[in-house]
């Protein structure tokens, strides 16, 4: 070290200098990764606390167990399928109500779905992984009103009645069989016997699964 160079700062206060909250925040994007690559199971707090670069112990002072970090991660996992079903609406074309464009958001955020569950199979299996309840939904206790998935699938649904393209009689409830039929399919197809179909077949099927559930809603 030269003459009037400040002597390297010891990782213990560095630690001391994060900001508030930043430790918590930053467990949970490890654990996000961690889930990316290996689904639910990779999530460990050890493994977290490494990334980060702080001691295991600290990992105590956000969360419990290993358990609440899984929650967390499994919320954030959530996240990312609902924004990719945000980003599959916000490229439909078509005001609020034009039965047609209505349909086009349906058919928008399940194939948004099915390719999140194909892209991301870490996360995707993390995100149902719950180890405790958790907002699938507004409805179901979603925070500062942000949109979870559910919430998507609900808005499109109601803007399908307001068009006309929905029986009113029909609405109520009826995103639980969609969903289900939906995540039926990703399932099945990223780990279930269907997994190892060709590309071509799982497109196919893929499709003849939207037609199914639009030709349900006629």
């Amino acid at each position: 070290m030269s003459p009037g160079q400040p002597a390297a700062e010891p990782p213990e206060a560095e630690r001391r200098r994060r900001p508030r909250g930043a430790v918590r925040e930053g467990l949970v994007a490890a654990g996000l990764e961690l889930a990316r690559a290996g689904g639910p199971d990779a999530v460990v707090l050890r493994e977290a606390t490494r990334i980060v670069g702080v001691v295991p112990n600290a990992a105590y002072r956000h969360f419990a167990d290993r358990d609440e970090l899984l929650a967390e991660v499994c919320a954030a996992a959530m996240r990312e399928l609902a924004d990719r079903m945000a980003a599959g609406i916000a490229q439909v074309r078509g005001t609020y109500g034009n039965p047609w464009a209505a349909r086009d958001r349906l058919r928008a955020i399940g194939t948004a779905y099915l390719d999140f569950a194909r892209e991301e199979p870490g996360l995707f299996a993390t995100a149902f992984a719950v180890p405790r309840r958790h907002a699938y939904g507004v409805a179901n206790g979603g925070a500062d009103g942000e949109r979870m998935p559910l919430d998507h699938l609900r808005a499109v649904l109601d803007e399908l009645v307001d068009a006309g393209a929905l029986d009113a009689r029909r609405r109520e409830g009826i995103e639980y069989p969609i969903w289900s039929q939906v995540h039926g399919l990703a399932v099945l197809l990223g780990q279930g016997p269907l997994r190892e179909v060709p590309e071509a077949d799982r497109r196919r099927i893929e499709e003849r699964t939207r037609a199914f559930v639009e030709d349900s809603l006629a």
